[in-house]
């Protein structure tokens, strides 16, 4: 830890768990911030800890980090996430969240029938086309080539 307390790069993957090329990533998108030292050099704030820990959580849940970004966007850059600001984030993506639940509960029901099937049909494949929904929409590869 440097003198006054921030966080070099390389300490904040240490200390954070994320390669220090994500949390480059993840400055270039906003989501983290530094100063610059006179030599170029990053300088992190303690608090940007509690950002990486918000984001890596988050992705770890299947969230994108454009989503992600929406939700600390909301937070001012030298705030650090809190509870109240979890509670919220949360309620931003608990729509999301159950129906990518949902998905994956359906997915995981119906991939036991597609094992060694082989049947390649999306006219027929639960999995790929549930009640056959494309094909209402007409012949064609409709998933292949969008308009």
């Amino acid at each position: 830890m440097t003198r006054d307390g921030e966080l070099t790069v390389g300490e904040l993957s240490a200390r954070s768990g994320a390669p220090t090329s994500a949390l480059r990533f993840y400055e270039r998108q906003g989501l983290i911030h530094s100063r610059r030292t006179t030599g170029n050099q990053r300088r992190y704030t303690r608090g940007t800890l509690r950002r990486v820990a918000f984001i890596r959580a988050s992705q770890s849940v299947g969230l994108p980090l454009s989503a992600i970004g929406e939700v600390l966007a909301l937070l001012p850059a030298d705030h650090t996430p809190s509870k109240e600001f979890w509670v919220r984030a949360s309620d931003c993506w608990r729509d999301r969240l159950n129906e990518r639940i949902e998905r994956l509960e359906r997915m995981r029901d119906r991939f036991t029938e597609c094992i060694g099937c082989g049947c390649l049909s999306f006219e027929e494949c639960a999995l790929v086309n549930p009640g056959d929904a494309m094909g209402e929409e007409g012949s064609g590869p409709r998933r292949l080539f969008a308009p």
